[in-house]
């Protein structure tokens, strides 16, 4: 039991946090869940953060399977509600704030404002997790890669996602 509350309270203290939602502080959910809980290990994190990635449904996604991976179903309900509840809570009650402001020109500044942080923390986010998940030179030249061809192509990132599953399948990473 001492598991799941330790599950419930990092998660619930970490949403609070996710401005951007979880992949914005991917490294901080990496420290929490393979240096300090030890929960899982590195690779296990990349698996499951791929899998969120590359499934359907919320950006949370990893929390929910790392707390499947702790305790099995319970921990994956402990882990989504964890992640879900506290943030849901503080938004609903900022967007109600910014809606009551009676000068449009500030609650705008707000919402862009609240934009570009979010943005920049899941760039800030991606390039720690690179850092932390790549090992060796074909790691990274994967990774500059996939940069070069999402920032430079029309290319939809599931065929990324497909050649980096491609990669794995014969060895080449």
């Amino acid at each position: 039991m001492s598991v799941l509350l330790g599950l419930f309270l990092q998660f619930s203290a970490f949403s609070l946090i996710a401005f951007g939602g979880v992949n914005a502080l991917l490294p901080v959910l990496y420290d929490i869940s393979v240096n300090q809980e030890h929960w899982i290990d590195a690779q296990t994190f990349a698996n499951y953060f791929a899998i969120a990635q590359a499934a359907p449904g919320p950006n949370f996604m990893t929390v929910t399977l790392i707390g499947w991976h702790v305790y099995g179903v319970v921990g994956a309900l402990v882990a989504t509600l964890a992640i879900a509840w506290p943030s849901s809570i503080l938004i609903f009650w900022l967007q109600r704030y910014i809606q009551s402001m009676k000068n449009v020109q500030h609650q705008q500044a707000i919402q862009y404002a609240a934009a570009a942080l979010a943005i920049g923390l899941v760039l800030a986010s991606a390039w720690q997790i690179s850092w932390q998940i790549n090992h060796g030179v074909v790691a990274y030249v994967i990774t500059l890669g996939t940069l070069a061809i999402m920032l430079l192509t029309p290319w939809h990132p599931l065929w990324l996602i497909l050649l980096g599953a491609l990669c794995g399948l014969f060895g080449i990473i």
